[in-house]
């Protein structure tokens, strides 16, 4: 697997079930929100320190997702995105980047025409079965739980990096 994850140079998310749990509240206003984990900015904010980009494609549209993107320095974002791997190839366009750097996480069937392209995809453990069989790796954390960390972690220990992580928070 290792070699899989030498060259990312990009980590794409979906957004509900990878970076959320899935669930979709909405207040007395019909203002809609959601739950993000903590670990998981965390570990994006790691792979961005160490070169690596952080990019959203996601069905749903959402100003929340807009305000989590902002907060965490995330510049790609697509939203309202049916088509998954059209949005995906205007990346690659965009970065001038090649299946072969790109990772992804995805959970749902609108997933896997993705998660067939890039060099390393990934499911979160209570993913559908069609991201799972599509996955080079399936997570041992759920969407919104830390599976986004999981990945980032995995990425950073393959492409040899972990111990310039880890060295940031020495004493």
């Amino acid at each position: 697997m290792n070699e899989k994850l030498a060259d990312i140079r990009l980590l794409l998310l979906d957004v509900d079930g990878v970076m959320t749990d899935g669930g979709i509240v909405y207040d007395g206003n019909g203002l809609e929100t959601k739950v993000f984990n903590v670990r998981d900015g965390h570990g994006i904010k790691m792979l961005q320190r160490h070169g690596i980009e952080v990019g959203i494609i996601t069905g749903r549209t959402s100003a929340v997702v807009d305000i989590r993107a902002k907060e965490l320095g995330i510049g790609l974002v697509y939203q309202g995105a049916l088509k998954k791997l059209d949005s995906y190839l205007d990346v690659k366009l965009k970065t001038g980047l090649d299946d072969s750097q790109i990772a992804y996480i995805g959970d749902d069937i609108i997933d896997v025409p993705v998660m067939r392209r890039v060099i390393f995809a990934a499911a979160p453990a209570d993913a559908l079965s069609d991201a799972r069989n599509a996955a080079h790796y399936v997570t041992s954390l759920a969407g919104g739980r830390g599976a986004v960390r999981e990945v980032c972690d995995l990425i950073l220990k393959g492409r040899g990096l972990w111990g310039e992580v880890a060295a940031r928070y020495e004493l």
